[in-house]
């Protein structure tokens, strides 16, 4: 299964934050949203970033509170591993757990297309995993 597999079930809806915003605002859209990350982007949708609530506490505990005023962009993470929409649900698993992050964003012709998350990689997996097992009874189930 394909990553637009996922994307065409959960939706393409992606929060995204221009680098100029601060910190608090950030966190404010993260609370607001009830979601993990924000993707800063340009105008045409291009990934400049991502800055998730690891960056926004990781900020806090080296510069203490003054970092809510910082912009997005200081504390970012600037080399954000994409994926495609083509690209293996299992593929995308694996660099995720290889780069210990949670979410990534999924780009299209260097545009952002969607965003992924571990929680949708695992539901989905679970889901294939069940079909998969249902599949199997019902076989053992006709054979007998």
């Amino acid at each position: 299964m394909t990553v637009a597999r996922i994307l065409a079930t959960k939706g393409r809806e992606v929060q995204t934050a221009q680098p100029h915003r601060t910190l608090r605002e950030v966190a404010e859209i993260l609370a607001a949203r009830g979601i993990g990350a924000v993707v800063v982007a340009d105008i045409q949708g291009s990934v400049l970033g991502i800055l998730s609530e690891r960056d926004i506490v990781r900020a806090v505990a080296h510069r203490g509170a003054k970092a809510l005023d910082d912009a997005a962009s200081m504390h970012m993470t600037t080399q954000v591993i994409t994926a495609s929409e083509e690209e293996t649900v299992l593929a995308m698993a694996e660099k995720m757990t290889a780069g210990r992050f949670r979410h990534m964003p999924v780009v299209k012709e260097g545009r952002l297309a969607g965003i992924v998350s571990i929680g949708d990689v695992m539901k989905f997996r679970l889901a294939e995993m069940e079909h998969e097992h249902s599949a199997m009874r019902d076989y053992i189930a006709s054979a007998a």
